[in-house]
């Protein structure tokens, strides 16, 4: 096994410095010593279409309705979640029977959707009768979870942006609110609930076992599937409060809406997703080509040139070198369709062994095992995270294993934490360009809030690495 030392760059030049003040013949030798910067991007790269048929969630962000996309498929979408509860209610001047409505608020944000949005839908809301499983998937089925006979209630929707339900969040971004009414008696048991039994309200999985959740599901239309950034219940209630004026004593009644209850990233939620996929797609993945499919339908495995790198790495470093660096991009092509279904905005390269574990104990990338790159729709490309730490890992560990070197790629929603005081569920998970600054990775997950497709043309696939080396004695 072939032993290297491993020196900063700055450290290199620090040595040829410090010869030309001794007088030695060894001084004389390192006043002639040179430091090589080497690039080399003669890499290439090929990959494979698999069957991904089924992704946790892991989000807020729900996918309701169903889309017809030639070139794509049919993809149908709706919903199983639980709630959180608020952590308190307002009982100032309020009584059970000031209780006046219940209403299920479904926001959508402004182009949060594929397809028509002018198709009138339809969506029908039932009760859990039973707790949701975990962990969950996209396949599962809310059979035997409700009962079909017993409706809460129903509305219909499009996806214009206009009338009295348009609103304006922290960061300017504009949303639109689904309104279902719900049946009056939920506001009531919750009130009491709040007021009688607040130990229920202690953790999510108390609080399940009491309310299990809604199932929401699509009851008409097709032609769009809609992501729905927030999922709450409202309360509408008033209350009732004495003003003592001596000359005119009376009461006054001020009218309230509160949220008792919402879907947030501690409970489960899950988008129960069927997707038949298109027969030119289908040929596509037979014929070999790299397509990639989400939410789901098709990943892509390949085999990163590790070994490679590293064999050219050994022959040309000598005896005192340092890895600078090592950047992968993939060119990336549109597959025709006829409802503009672009590529995914972020795709994940992980370990093909660690995937599972990736996304069941909610990872970020760790730029050893996992890497995320960004759609870059002027390059038409992606650009990973330095790989830089994966093959100075390598190194340090004197050998590449197969585990090493074979990866899957697959679309997946980024999320990070963003500066400001906005806390908008948009800017959560889409810190670009929404009145944030994003900072740090918070989560990746699975790719579930709308079509998505590509080509990954990896026979572009570029791969640069960089390192220095230092020849001594001018040899």
């Amino acid at each position: 096994m072939k032993k290297i030392a491993f020196f900063a760059v700055g450290l290199l030049s620090m040595l040829a410095v410090v010869s030309c003040e001794d007088s030695s013949s060894a001084g004389a030798s390192l006043v002639q010593d040179e430091v090589e910067i080497v690039m080399d991007s003669a890499f290439t790269v090929s990959g494979r279409p698999v069957s991904n048929d089924l992704v946790q969630s892991r989000t807020i962000l729900q996918l309701l309705g169903s889309v017809k996309a030639d070139g794509y498929g049919v993809l149908s979408s709706d919903i199983v979640c639980q709630y959180m509860p608020a952590s308190s209610i307002d009982t100032l001047g309020v009584k059970a029977d000031y209780i006046d409505s219940v209403k299920l608020e479904l926001c959508m944000y402004r182009g949060a959707f594929a397809g028509d949005s002018t198709v009138p839908m339809g969506l029908q809301v039932y009760l859990l009768n039973k707790q949701l499983p975990s962990p969950i998937y996209s396949d599962f089925d809310p059979t035997g979870y409700y009962d079909s006979s017993k409706p809460l209630g129903g509305t219909t929707y499009s996806a214009l942006i206009d009338g009295a339900d348009i609103s304006t969040d922290g960061n300017g971004a504009i949303y639109k609110s689904i309104y279902v009414d719900l049946p009056r008696e939920i506001g009531l048991k919750l009130y009491d609930l709040f007021l009688n039994s607040p130990q229920t309200l202690q953790t999510p999985q108390a609080f399940a076992k009491w309310f299990p959740g809604l199932y929401i599901a699509n009851s008409f239309g097709s032609g769009r599937v809609t992501r729905i950034n927030s999922n709450r219940i409202n309360v509408y209630y008033h209350s009732v409060h004495k003003i003592n004026d001596e000359k005119n004593p009376r009461d006054t009644t001020l009218y309230h809406v509160s949220s008792y209850m919402g879907v947030t990233p501690e409970v489960i939620s899950n988008n129960n997703i069927t997707y038949q996929m298109s027969s030119d797609l289908q040929s596509m993945a037979q014929e070999g080509e790299t397509i990639l499919v989400g939410p789901t339908g098709y990943d892509v495995e390949f085999t990163f040139p590790a070994r490679d790198i590293l064999d050219k790495y050994y022959s040309q470093s000598g005896s005192l070198a340092v890895i600078n660096g090592l950047n992968f991009s993939i060119p990336a092509k549109d597959i025709s369709n006829d409802y503009g279904l672009l590529p995914p905005p972020y795709i994940l390269m992980v370990k093909k062994s660690q995937k599972d574990k990736f996304f069941a104990t909610t990872q970020i990338n760790d730029n050893l095992s996992s890497f995320y790159a960004i759609y870059d729709s002027n390059t038409k490309s992606y650009k990973f995270s330095s790989m830089r730490d994966y093959i100075v890992d390598l190194v340090k560990k004197g050998e590449v294993t197969d585990d090493d070197v074979e990866f899957v790629i697959c679309p997946v929603q980024v999320s990070f934490y963003t500066t400001g005081s906005s806390n908008s569920y948009y800017g959560y998970y889409y810190g670009y360009g929404y009145g944030s600054t994003s900072t740090q990775v918070s989560t990746i997950t699975p790719y579930v809030t709308e079509p998505v497709m590509a080509i990954l043309d990896l026979d572009n696939a570029k791969i640069d690495f960089t390192f220095s080396k230092q020849t001594l004695g001018g040899k």
